[in-house]
Order: structure tokens, then sequence, then C-alpha cells
């Protein structure tokens, strides 16, 4: 297999880097929108900059919600390489970075103290490759494992299939020789298609610019309050001869004092009424739905209070399309984070066992939505029907999957009542006797 080379690589990081950065940007509320508007000047918009989360609220609604249990049927001792690897921070870490940036990197390398790999997450704007459309892993790759203060690659890396390549800035190039027969460099890839293989980002370009509206309404409003927090006066009828009025002292006084002319007449006093905020108000609320609809979230997410408090099931109703969305997620990236499991596993035992093998392997998530009392209540009467139809349709692992909660591991003993009804009834346990 012909290989393209670093700088190829090199190249085609660079020139994807730069959305990425916008998007951690966003991420981060430090993007600078253009000044746009043709009635505010620059130099006011500027002294009058807004700053908005939605970009950060419609991501981690998502990330948080994606939360990794374990690796079911994990023949091959995967979980105990994950246990090692701070697997709170490494789990989050890695699910947050494909989320914003559409992917993540996972760099496996070899552990100093013992055979246990070590797992670093690399962001998307560090790291690219080639990948294999069949397996999702790399069939050469390229990374920036450290950065100086300005930007600049201190330490590069590029990994083929048998060795992996270090450029140090101001060293003589090493190498490592590398024996699972893959890349050490895995992909984890959120929302992977034929047209993007890399993914799709969470801050989709909708909602930059639903946000971008926010901010450019939230702008106007904030110079407006300010324009008219002091309302306009005029006087009319005011004689010629009359002493030119001090603007500031007619807009903070208390009291203006007019005296009649010579021929009795008076002059009127009157004010301008003030903008109102209304408009404003409204078109956030527009702007919002807008984006609400676009990450999947409601008004209550972006903080648009209703008056009654949902439940469960009606916050799960509201957040269907998210719902959709964290499967569509725990399908993607987990089929990522299994590619990560079988590379570490080849590094670990230096064996080169086939991406078959690990077939069998499954990734276990929690529950997108937490269940309440209700909820428990409506499982269990379903699990009582379904094992009445089908006995043991429906074991612990199972509900634990439906309800996130972990059963006892020594539940108490089923005994028949008796012969008459039918019955069951679970056996409380009985107390120790002093």
């Amino acid at each position: 297999m012909t290989l393209k080379g670093m700088g190829y690589l090199r190249k085609k990081l660079a020139n994807y880097k730069m959305g990425v950065d916008t998007r951690y940007n966003q991420y981060a509320m430090q993007h600078m929108d253009m000044d746009t508007g043709i009635t505010v000047p620059p130099q006011i918009r500027q002294r009058y900059r807004a700053v908005l989360g939605w970009a950060a609220k419609g991501v981690d609604s998502l990330a948080d919600r994606l939360v990794f249990r374990e690796f079911a049927n994990d023949d091959f001792g995967a979980n105990e390489i994950f246990a090692q690897n701070n697997p709170d921070v490494f789990f989050d870490s890695a699910i947050l970075s494909a989320l914003i940036g559409s992917c993540c990197f996972v760099y496996i390398s070899q552990g100093y103290d013992d055979d246990v790999p070590r797992l670093q997450v690399i962001e998307a704007s560090n790291a690219t490759g080639v990948l294999d459309p069949i397996t999702g892993l790399l069939t050469e790759g390229y990374a920036v494992l450290k950065r100086d203060d300005n930007g600049y690659a201190l330490l590069e890396a590029y990994f083929t299939s048998d060795v992996t390549w270090f450029y140090p800035k101001d060293g003589q190039p090493f190498a490592i020789e590398n024996p699972t027969g893959v890349p050490l460099l895995v992909p984890v890839i959120h929302r992977p298609d034929a047209v993007r293989p890399f993914g799709r980002s969470r801050i989709t370009r909708a909602g930059m610019y639903y946000q971008s509206f926010a901010k450019r309404v939230l702008e106007n409003a904030d110079i407006t309050a300010e324009i008219y927090s002091f309302p306009q006066k005029y006087v009319s009828g005011l004689s010629q001869d009359a002493e030119a009025i001090d603007t500031l002292k007619a807009s903070v006084s208390s009291m203006l004092v007019f005296t009649k002319d010579d021929d009795g007449d008076k002059p009127n006093v009157g004010q301008f009424s003030t903008s109102s905020m209304s408009p404003f108000t409204e078109l956030l609320r527009t702007v919002a739905s807008g984006f609400a609809g676009e990450m999947g979230l409601t008004l209550d997410d972006l903080g648009f209070v209703s008056d009654n408090p949902s439940s469960v099931e009606a916050i799960k109703a509201s957040h269907e399309n998210l719902r959709l969305a964290g499967r569509k997620a725990q399908r993607s990236l987990g089929s990522g984070l299994l590619n990560v499991a079988y590379v570490a596993t080849c590094l670990r035992d230096e064996f080169p066992y086939l991406r078959k093998q690990f077939n069998k392997t499954v990734v276990k998530w929690e529950p997108l939505f937490e269940a309440d009392a209700n909820m428990l209540t409506l499982i269990g009467d379903g699990v009582i029907k379904l094992n009445q139809a089908v006995p043991g349709y429906m074991d612990a692992e199972t509900i634990r999957d439906l309800t996130g909660i972990k059963g006892s591991d020594k539940p108490a003993p089923v005994v028949k009542e008796g012969a008459d009804d039918g019955g069951y009834r679970s056996e409380p346990a009985q107390e120790n006797q002093v």
C-alpha cells in the first residue's frame, strides 16, 4: 500500500485547522463576529459587544448525556486499560472534543512503569490521517503532540502500521517500532457519512448564524437602552432672546424654570416617547426558537423559562430530536472507542489481533435520560407483564440499560406463595437475630 506521506498530511491538517479552531472559539465564547448593520457605527458597536453561550449549551446538552459505562463481553480485558487511564476524564474529553470538532484522535503509547498503554486525546485541529472506510481506522496518521505558546509545533509524529516517527523541533528524528500492525493514532468520529468520512460537528453553520444573529439583537438592544436612558425633551415657543439651555442640565435636572416674555407668552415643554424593548425581546425569542430547533433543544434550555414545570416524560417528549441525536452519537462514537480498545489491546499484548475478533465486544452507555419514580413504576409494570408472557425475557442487565440503576448483586429469592393462586412474591431478607 502506497503511503501519502507526512507532507501531504501536514497540508491536509492546515486546510481544516481553521474550521476546527472557529468552532472551538464558538464553544469558548471567544469568537468575534464581523460588524454588520447600517445604523450603528462600528466604533459604537465595539463598545457593546454581546457574549452568548448557546453554542456551548448545544454541545454540552448532548455531551453531558453521553456517559460511557463499560465494554460488555470483554474477552480481551480492554476495560482494565481504560480503568488505568483516568476514565472519568478520558471519555468526557474524547466525547466533547468529537462533538465540537466532528472528530478527535486518541494517541496510544506504551506505558513507562508497566505494560498498560497510555491514552491521550488529541483534538481535530492537531491531528489528521488517511481513513480506512471499512474499519474506521487510519492507514497513516499525523499529529502535533506539543506546541509552544505561539502555536508553533514543537513535537510532531507520523504514524504508520509498523513504525511511529517523532520529529522534535530542536532535535533529530527518531522512530519507535509498532507491533500492532495498525497506526497508533485512532479516530473517534461523530456522525460520519460517505461525503464527510471524518464526521460533522455539533456546532453547525446554522447554529453559528443564529448565535451571531442573537448577539446583534442584544447589542442593538443595549445601544438603544443606553441612548434612551435619558428621554429627549423639547421646548417650543421659547423667546429668541432667552438664554441657551445646557443640554446636560435639561437631561438630568429635576426642575427647569421658564418665565414669561414681555408679551406674556410662555413656552411649551414636552418629551419624546422612549423606545420600547418589546421588539428586541420578541426578535430574540424568535432567534432562540430557530437555534433550539437546530440543536434539538427547547426554549427552557436557552433561558426562556416556561410557567409550568415539566415532568420527565414531558422533557423526553420535547427533547425527541436530542434523544435521536444522542442515539446516533452513541453508535458512531462507540465504534471509535471500540477501535481504541482494539489497538490498545494489540499494543499491550504486542500481538496484531484481527479486528473481527472484537466483534462480540459491545459498548455500553448509560441511558440518555435518567429515570424518576414514575418512570421506574412504568418500567416495573412492563417488565412484569413481559416476563409473564415470555419468562426470563427481561433480566437485570436489560433493566439497567433502561433505568441506569444497577441492582443488588444478591437479590432476594422469589418463592411461590401457594398452589391456589399461582402468584409469586419476593421474600424479604431475614434480619440477623441477636
